[in-house]
């Protein structure tokens, strides 16, 4: 059936249209500027002449800063933590908020609480730095892989679990399956859309983390791609010059079009660090809404 409209609802209908469509590109914006300044002139950056359209397009900015030293082995740490602490981290956090769910385990709301209770206090940086001494962590690989449990997505994943009827459960366990039969057979293929939310929201984070590397890190071979790229962000004015001097004593003579500049390092390698994550978010953005409803909403 055909709903009529009446002008006021066009008008209304029509405000909403503009106001969306402008937000989405306020939004959009920041992150197309900066793409197209790096690969544009990049004398014309500099002088503030490109706003809307590239000029001069090439891509030496990315090839240069690919070139880094030190940038292969940061890549291979971040990708594998971020993999590595993925997996972990989303598989423990299922496991514990299944284990809440049940109703046998001993004292199981007081154990809640204690999750519930990390969330609104922590140890404070001095204390959490010690305690990574005294495991003999700091300074090693693990220290990014250790903090596996999280409590908001384990609150997310445990309240997905409860809307699953416990007639599945009690049919697998009639026929004899364990607790650890049906979390893995049961729980965890019908928790795909909460677990892939929350592999998400653990990937970015340890994408983009650095914090760890600044705190517990004194071996370069174990700085992450992150933390070495916001060295450079830093440094990027000496950068720059390191980079025009090598090629200058390398006999290459570089137009102002493909000289780095220290804009053209900052806004290059903010384009490293988020590329990754533009292109992991469309395949699990269909689950975000069904998983987060669920997961956040009782009953």
């Amino acid at each position: 059936m055909k709903r009529t409209l009446s002008p006021a609802d066009i008008l209304f209908d029509g405000f909403i249209y503009v106001f969306f469509t402008a937000f989405t590109l306020i939004c959009v914006f920041p992150l197309y500027y900066i793409f197209i300044s790096t690969i544009s002139d990049n004398s014309l950056v500099a002088s503030g002449q490109i706003l809307f359209v590239p000029r001069g397009i090439h891509f030496q900015n990315y090839i240069k800063v690919m070139q880094l030293n030190a940038l292969p082995q940061a890549v291979f740490i971040s990708v594998s933590r971020t993999v590595l602490g993925t997996f972990l981290s989303t598989l423990c956090t299922a496991y514990v908020a299944y284990v809440i769910t049940k109703r046998q385990l001993w004292h199981r709301k007081l154990i809640y609480r204690f999750f519930i209770i990390t969330m609104y206090f922590n140890a404070g940086l001095i204390p959490t730095y010690l305690n990574m001494r005294f495991l003999h962590l700091d300074n090693t690989y693990w220290v990014y892989i250790v903090g596996v449990i999280n409590a908001f997505n384990m609150i997310l994943i445990k309240t997905y679990i409860e809307s699953i009827p416990d007639s599945i459960e009690e049919s697998a366990a009639i026929d004899g399956a364990g607790y650890m039969v049906i979390f893995a057979r049961l729980i965890l293929p019908l928790s795909l859309p909460i677990l892939a939310t929350v592999a998400v929201f653990s990937a970015v984070g340890h994408w983009n983390s650095f914090m760890d590397t600044l705190l517990y890190i004194r071996d370069s071979r174990l700085y992450t791609l992150q933390f070495l790229l916001w060295q450079y962000m830093n440094e990027a004015t000496q950068l720059a010059r390191a980079m025009q001097n090598a090629a200058a004593q390398g006999g290459v003579i570089a137009t102002p079009a493909v000289t780095l500049t220290t804009t053209a390092v900052r806004m290059t390698i903010a384009m490293v660090v988020t590329l990754p994550v533009l292109c992991v978010y469309p395949f699990f953005q269909r689950y975000f809404v069904k998983g987060i409803m669920l997961g956040a909403v009782k009953g």
